[in-house]
């Protein structure tokens, strides 16, 4: 199906590092760090899921509650340590940017690249490492940097070189980190969500995360395609969750659009690492090519030229494009994707209507939707508490698609337009930078069990 294939080789020649994301947790900082890192809600502490060292956790009163400990500025360390650790455990096939982001060493992004580029290119040292079609966007081509230079300073020269193509550090993409569970409560608002515009057959969403279980119970019936990890199914929880938040359904749980015809892209793939910019940008250049005209990232990372000219791309034509704005706490960098121009930008609150703790920020938020003290699916069969913004994302994501049959400038606009009217701005002064336009799909939140704490998974069909 998919007209996009990635090479199946990986070029470090090992599966220490694919071009796809799991998660920044990092053992030796396990104990400082795994409180603003854990995302699907475990029993007895949420435990990261990679890498898998067995290294016992520490600090578990900082799990039980994060509020007690975790300033903003504080949030903002752990995440510039568990970078930090990332980058030196895996310095053969990993660097980092001026701005500290983790990047793939040696190698270069090159998109919209002449063939006199190309050729100065070669000329100066360069090789050709992997081209990628991006179908109307051209294509991306992998440039290997000549023995003993570095992959800064080989990104300086191909700038010089060549002022008409863009050429960017292949940044490493993650899953947008989530905190600790904390107790439900009952007095969850409800508001009226947007009637639907197209029947259900017609619903199309995509993802671009993890690979998801596609055997579990939420999943039933539904028509799934699938792209990534060389189509070698790699289920995640995270992309389990997500993508049941966007649109599982059993008999006592749904999630936005129940029963979508879903496109999940698995940039993930199970690897230590971060995901590539590369395999981020083939994803959506997929969902583009088979026109889903709602596309949910619940994942974050830095700045990166070539993703921005893909979402400008899609965006332009009429898709949806939704992100989370990440979970390292307002006093980190803005998280990308969510932070270009025409991408919404979510943020999460808990069952009180309150903007979660350890939230990011965007330069922009346009609305917040449930992220705490809720259930989503969990492999294979059960179904666990989750917590972050990842998981707001997928809600809001849902309601555009029931609102839109394809891309369309003019329908997207006016998708926008209807579920911003039915947002619910909380009370107070300067809630607009924290909130965006209010909140929506409050009731679409699946609470915890009466009782439970949100520590342990809940098997069956709730």
């Amino acid at each position: 199906m998919s007209w996009i294939r990635r090479k199946s080789v990986d070029v470090f020649g090992s599966r220490k590092f694919a071009r796809c994301a799991c998660g920044l947790a990092f053992a030796g900082f396990l104990a400082l760090a795994d409180d603003a890192s854990a995302q699907i809600l475990r029993s007895p502490v949420p435990v990261p899921t990679l890498p898998k060292l067995g290294v016992p956790l520490a600090g578990d009163s900082l799990l039980r509650d994060p509020r007690q400990a975790l300033s903003p500025q504080r949030l903002d360390e752990l995440r510039v340590l568990r970078l930090r650790a990332l980058v030196r455990a895996h310095s053969d096939v990993l660097d980092a940017d001026p701005h500290g982001a983790p990047v793939v060493r040696r190698e270069i992004l090159g998109w919209a690249i002449t063939n006199a580029g190309l050729a100065r290119a070669s000329a100066r040292g360069f090789t050709i490492g992997r081209r990628t079609a991006l179908g109307e966007m051209g294509e991306i081509v992998v440039l290997v940097p000549p023995p003993g230079l570095s992959t800064r300073a080989a990104i300086r020269e191909l700038r010089r070189a060549d002022r008409t193509g863009t050429f960017e550090f292949n940044h490493l993409f993650f899953e947008s980190a989530a905190t600790s569970p904390q107790s439900a409560t009952t007095n969850e608002p409800r508001t009226a969500l947007p009637a639907n515009t197209i029947t259900a057959a017609e619903v199309r969403a995509g993802l671009i995360d993890g690979g998801i279980e596609a055997s579990h119970p939420s999943f039933a019936g539904m028509s799934l395609h699938t792209w990534g990890c060389s189509d070698r199914p790699v289920p995640s929880a995270h992309g389990t969750a997500v993508a049941s938040l966007l649109a599982g359904r059993t008999a006592e749980f749904h999630g936005a659009a129940p029963g979508a015809t879903l496109y999940v892209a698995d940039v993930f793939c199970g690897a230590e690492t971060g995901g590539a910019a590369d395999s981020v940008v083939a994803a959506m250049a997929w969902l583009l090519q088979e026109r889903v005209p709602v596309i949910n990232m619940s994942l974050v990372g830095p700045p990166n030229a070539v993703l921005e000219q893909l979402v400008r791309f899609a965006t332009a034509r009429g898709a949806i494009v939704v992100a989370a704005v990440g979970n390292d706490g307002p006093a980190a960098p803005p998280a990308y994707p969510a932070s270009y121009p025409g991408v919404i930008a979510v943020t999460a609150v808990d069952a009180n209507g309150r903007v979660l703790l350890e939230a990011g920020h965007a330069l922009h938020v346009d609305l917040a939707a449930p992220g705490a003290d809720m259930l989503a699916a969990a492999s294979p069969d059960s179904f666990t508490a989750v917590r972050g913004t990842s998981f707001a994302a997928p809600l809001v994501a849902g309601l555009f698609a029931l609102q839109l049959r394809s891309p369309d400038p003019a329908e997207a606009s006016a998708a926008i337009r209807h579920i911003e009217e039915s947002a619910v701005l909380p009370r107070g002064q300067g809630l607009a930078s924290r909130y965006g336009k209010g909140v929506v799909a409050a009731s679409l939140r699946v609470p915890l069990p009466a009782g439970r704490d949100g520590r342990n998974p809940h098997s069956g069909s709730l």
